[in-house]
């Protein structure tokens, strides 16, 4: 396994300092999320013009890109151009997020089916996120909806397993089909908490993960709306270390 850092860590400042700030903190793998809502970088700044982007992206750093990430959904034609960038890049994993709540399971299968069509063509590993508020927020439906779109993968996301409605339910069923993680610290009710402070057992997850004979990436992803003063920087050393020292 290897350590990596989400450029959402500094969502709130531009993605061409956040990845100073990456490399500043030691981290040489990078995820590039992407929210169109947000400052920081939009979709469509990507595919409009997957070349303009990788030229931009190696311009801005030496840092490796190992993942895309959505926070919003995507249209097929704007995932098929993203698809494109990944491969321009060498990026072999994209997260896309799960449907919100009340959305018909017939309908999420759909979707899934033809975005994972689109990235199977280039190669690309699909997976959804595991997050409240989702389908994926129970680990039951998250793992029916792999089942029933084979070749999706999870993206697992164990702070909002451990802070959530199912917060007292085993989600060991997950771990088959996990191809990315997203990592901080959490407890049962906060997502997020200074390093060592939460109950996430990075030990034990990464054993499970082992038993999968999972050997991607373990992405840092620290939510700068609930820093609460916490100091930034400091979080993510700590975490990188401690991720570092299990791993190897």
């Amino acid at each position: 396994m290897f350590v990596a850092a989400s450029s959402r860590c500094f969502s709130d400042e531009s993605f061409e300092v956040s990845c100073e700030r990456l490399t500043d903190l030691e981290y040489d793998k990078i995820e590039i999320w992407m929210d169109e809502e947000s400052d920081h970088l939009k979709p469509s700044e990507v595919v409009d013009s997957p070349e303009d982007f990788s030229s931009r992206f190696r311009e801005a750093t030496r840092l490796t890109p190992i993942a895309f990430c959505l926070e919003n959904d995507i249209t097929p034609d704007k995932f098929q151009s993203l698809c494109k960038t990944a491969k321009l890049m060498r990026i072999a994993q994209i997260t896309i997020p799960a449907s919100p709540l009340g959305t018909p399971f017939n309908s999420e299968i759909d979707r899934l089916k033809t975005l994972l069509e689109i990235a199977s063509r280039d190669g690309i590993c699909l997976s959804i996120k595991t997050k409240t508020g989702q389908l994926t927020e129970d680990p039951r439906t998250a793992t029916e909806l792999c089942q029933s779109v084979k070749g999706l993968g999870i993206t697992l996301d164990p702070s909002y397993y451990t802070c959530g409605p199912y917060s007292n339910t085993s989600y060991d069923l997950i771990f088959p089909y996990v191809c990315h993680v997203h990592l901080r610290d959490s407890t049962s009710d906060q997502v997020q908490v200074p390093v060592g402070l939460g109950e996430i057992d990075y030990s034990r997850l990464i054993s499970q993960l082992e038993r999968e004979e999972y050997n991607q990436f373990l992405s840092v992803e620290v939510l700068p709306s609930l820093l609460n003063g916490v100091d930034r920087a400091l979080e993510l050393r700590k975490l990188r270390l401690l991720l570092e020292s299990v791993v190897i």
